[in-house]
């Protein structure tokens, strides 16, 4: 029996049954969720159904901290900020990524895949397709007892289709629709209820500001500054239990920056950062008169409406500005080109303690070859918390039409 895979599927559905009743409550003091058992801080993290929509797909942005809402275009920006693809400078591209997923336990068939294209119209219309497919292995399934119920392969999908267009020289927008199926223990019964597969539809919406930036060089190419934000998974709420539990999709707000400098024809490097957050309501600690106001044992929070869910999501954590704060998430990276055929990447992924402790270094490589092009990307977490990509090289194969252009031009 795959027995991690167990795990990893068991945690999806935590979210499916009904809480424990622990006594906890926000300590402005400590500036976190304490339980009153042993009074020290324990993790709030915002939950989410579908988290796989939230996985860096390509080993690109996977080797620079998971970064791409502002750096340059490439198939795999319909997943960050699909209005890039507005500014791409050749006519057609596609892309294939690999990620291997708990490779360190000595698992080989959990992991997700990602396949993405587009193709530019004109100098303004671009539109892309994209397929995400996430493989949680094999797993027998047993009921309360122990009792073998069967066994199944969970996985989940989504499909996206984008149109990005440019409104004048340094300004681009996109719209991108989804289609998201999950399907974790589909016929099993958890906590009495009878599991179902579950789909959802979302949007989402990105905006790009590019601006040339003189370098003071004669001859050479401008510096370039570019500036994205991105709100992504915003649709219906996903329900593997019908008429029973519904959850919110991982809707999220991606604010980012990249600069990069020319230095001369061969060499070129991209300084990148962002900030992302997750547009879910917050969790309320038990102990808070706004938990479970209508006494039903289901948080309130999990109750709410789509939009009412979104936009409290900036002002709702019951330790007010302080928890908001740490519920954002920070990215930093780099990317040096060689003649724009050899690619070098760092970058650093931090999240709270409190809200997932995800903190991770991230380095990877990147080749091109007429109108080929392979990146690898590692990662190496610097706490205590395993990441389920630890130690486990990423692929990203790619194929451009940028020579066959260039032919066509002589």
């Amino acid at each position: 029996m795959r027995i991690v895979s167990m795990i990893m599927t068991l945690l999806a559905l935590g979210m499916l049954t009904a809480p424990k009743a622990n006594a906890q409550y926000w300590d402005p003091g400590k500036g976190c969720v304490i339980d009153k058992a042993g009074g020290d801080c324990i993790p709030n993290a915002l939950l989410t159904a579908v988290p796989f929509l939230r996985i860096t797909p390509d080993a690109r942005g996977g080797g620079m901290g998971d970064a791409g809402l502002a750096t340059s275009p490439d198939a795999n920006s319909i997943h960050y900020n699909a209005s890039k693809l507005a500014f791409a400078d050749q006519p057609m591209a596609f892309s294939a990524s690999l990620s291997p997923w708990l490779r360190n336990l000595g698992l080989q068939d959990i992991y997700l895949f990602y396949m993405s294209g587009y193709y530019r119209f004109d100098d303004l219309q671009t539109v892309g397709l994209a397929i995400r497919y996430f493989s949680l292995g094999e797993i027998n399934f047993t009921d309360d007892n122990g009792t073998p119920t069967g066994s199944g392969m969970p996985n989940e999908f989504e499909i996206a289709g984008t149109y990005a267009r440019k409104f004048g020289t340094n300004f681009s927008a996109s719209l991108t629709a989804k289609y998201i199926y999950s399907n974790l223990a589909a016929d099993q019964v958890v906590a009495g209820n009878e599991i179902s597969a579950a789909s959802a539809f979302a949007a989402d919406l990105g905006f790009t500001y590019r601006k040339e930036i003189d370098n003071g060089k004669r001859g050479g190419e401008d510096n370039l500054l570019t500036i994205g934000v991105a709100l992504t998974n915003i649709g219906s709420k996903i329900s593997y239990i019908k008429d029973v539990y519904s959850d919110f999709l991982p809707a999220n707000f991606g604010l980012g920056a990249a600069y990069t400098m020319n230095f001369d024809e061969y060499n070129t490097l991209t300084v990148t950062g962002e900030i992302n957050k997750l547009m879910v309501p917050s969790p309320i600690p038990r102990d808070d008169p706004e938990y479970d106001t209508n006494g039903n044992d289901i948080p309130d929070a999990r109750e709410k409406g789509i939009f009412e869910g979104i936009f409290g999501s900036f002002g709702d954590a019951a330790g007010g500005f302080t928890e908001e704060l740490q519920e954002l998430m920070y990215t930093v990276g780099l990317e040096y080109w060689y003649d724009d055929q050899f690619a070098v990447r760092f970058g650093y992924f931090g999240e709270n303690v409190l809200k997932g402790n995800r903190q991770y270094l991230t380095m990877g490589v990147g080749i091109k070859y007429n109108i080929f092009g392979m990146d690898l990307s590692y990662l190496v977490p610097t706490n205590n918390q395993q990441s389920p990509l630890a130690n486990t090289l990423r692929f990203t194969f790619h194929f451009d039409m940028r020579a066959f252009q260039a032919d066509e031009q002589q």
